[in-house]
């Protein structure tokens, strides 16, 4: 009876985060009542509380489902980049932009809630995900190695600013309806100014 009630459970909480994904997207994340989720969910109010604690909290479970595709298709493409650091980085953002702006709304919401002064300990804020640093820092010290970045940088430092640039990037998609391709030319262009402060100094 117990394994009957917690399968329930897994189904009731699969529903609702595909539930609040899509109206996430469509009407965005403020405007989305948990009660228009359980009833897109066919379930009730109170299934909602019973397996989410808040509104914050599906929101966190959506974007890491999605982290998760997004991975998968991270670790298709990888092996297979090539060109300079700079280059394979901005194919490394590209992919991302394509893949977020699918459901744009849903990832500006993933941002706003980062900045939320109440953020509960349960939401994971964007910026954070530390497989996909550790897949960036990898990518800079590959470039350190090849002689694309200087040995003195501050990688953790560079890791950081690409991440901002990468998320400022979405006020053209609010603002304007910017698309991947337009988000993935302006990315290319600030990472090379980034990296044009990363070359290795001359020698005297």
């Amino acid at each position: 009876m117990a394994g009957v009630r917690e399968t329930q459970k897994q189904e009731t909480r699969r529903r609702v985060a595909e539930a609040a994904r899509d109206l996430f997207n469509e009407i965005g994340y403020d405007e989305t009542t948990v009660r228009a989720i359980a009833e897109r969910a066919g379930v009730s109010v109170g299934s909602v509380f019973t397996t989410f604690s808040s509104k914050a909290d599906i929101l966190s479970q959506v974007m890491d489902d999605r982290v998760d595709q997004l991975h998968a298709e991270l670790d298709r493409v990888l092996k297979h980049l090539r060109g300079s650091t700079a280059d394979r980085i901005c194919s490394l953002f590209a992919i991302h932009y394509d893949f977020e702006c699918r459901r744009v709304k849903l990832f500006l919401a993933h941002i706003a809630a980062t900045f939320n002064p109440s953020l509960e300990p349960s939401t994971i804020p964007f910026g954070r995900n530390e497989r996909f640093k550790a897949m960036l820092l990898a990518m800079l010290e590959d470039g350190v190695a090849r002689g694309d970045i200087r040995d003195d940088a501050d990688l953790d430092l560079v890791h950081d600013m690409l991440i901002a640039t990468y998320a400022w990037n979405y006020r053209l998609a609010a603002e304007r309806q910017a698309d991947a391709p337009a988000l993935t030319g302006v990315m290319e262009r600030q990472v090379g100014l980034v990296f044009n402060g990363l070359r290795p100094r001359p020698t005297d």
